[in-house]
């Protein structure tokens, strides 16, 4: 039942992310991004089983953002994409400063909300400073590698190869960063690498999956006002 509901959150996310483009254009792109990441920090506080694998879901959300980077690089150049990752990075740090401050307000006797609300906004410092860096990393990486592709294949037929090497690399690094931060010295070195490991695989298969979607988002530009 996980593997259908994973599979169709996928396709699901895809369509979506391509309405909005067709729908609201660029804006549409940038207005994804703080969505995305904000509702995969919520979502990835939850741990499932998809195809013999325990991850975090919140996986497909965040991967997505990337394929906005990507779209916005292929469609508006370096310095567009590099604004839609700061706008990911305020939204990060500005949702984690609401969610706490919320928790600080003394509930009314009738309330019957905090109690779940400390549940999914209590977030450890190092799991915040763990987002906040691999984010940080892997999308300026993400930018940057795709236009050092698209330099050496600037044709659009090499779409798909600017947008996996781009992101394949950078989700790695995101992976990488974001478990090395938040669990290194609280497990153990074998356990780290297998929470790595799991988090990337689940990753690199959306990014593969994205590929498409990056180059539907060239063709419906081709429809968007000027």
């Amino acid at each position: 039942m996980n593997e259908i509901l994973g599979l169709t959150m996928i396709a699901g996310c895809f369509a979506a992310l391509l309405l909005t483009y067709r729908l609201f254009g660029k804006a549409g792109l940038f207005a994804w991004i703080p969505i995305s990441v904000i509702v995969a920090n919520i979502q990835v506080q939850k741990t499932v089983e998809l195809f013999g694998l325990t991850c975090t879901l919140g996986n497909v959300l965040y991967a997505s953002s990337f394929t906005v980077t990507d779209i916005l690089s292929e469609n508006y150049g370096k310095r567009e994409a590099q604004k839609a990752v700061a706008v990911g990075f305020f939204a990060l740090i500005f949702s984690t400063l609401v969610f706490q401050t919320t928790l600080l307000f003394e509930p009314a006797p009738t309330d019957a909300a905090q109690s779940s609300m400390e549940g999914l906004f209590t977030l450890m410092p190092r799991l915040i400073a763990a987002s906040l860096c691999a984010f940080a990393v892997s999308q300026t990486h993400d930018v940057w590698a795709y236009h050092f592709w698209k330099r050496l294949l600037p044709a659009k037929r090499w779409i798909f190869v600017r947008n996996n090497m781009s992101s394949l690399v950078s989700q790695a690094l995101d992976s990488a960063v974001f478990v090395f931060v938040a669990f290194f010295g609280l497990y153990e070195t074998a356990t780290v690498f297998e929470i790595f490991l799991t988090t990337y695989l689940i990753k690199a298969f959306v990014t593969l999956c994205d590929t498409p979607v990056v180059y539907a988002a060239v063709r419906i530009q081709k429809f968007e006002k000027p």
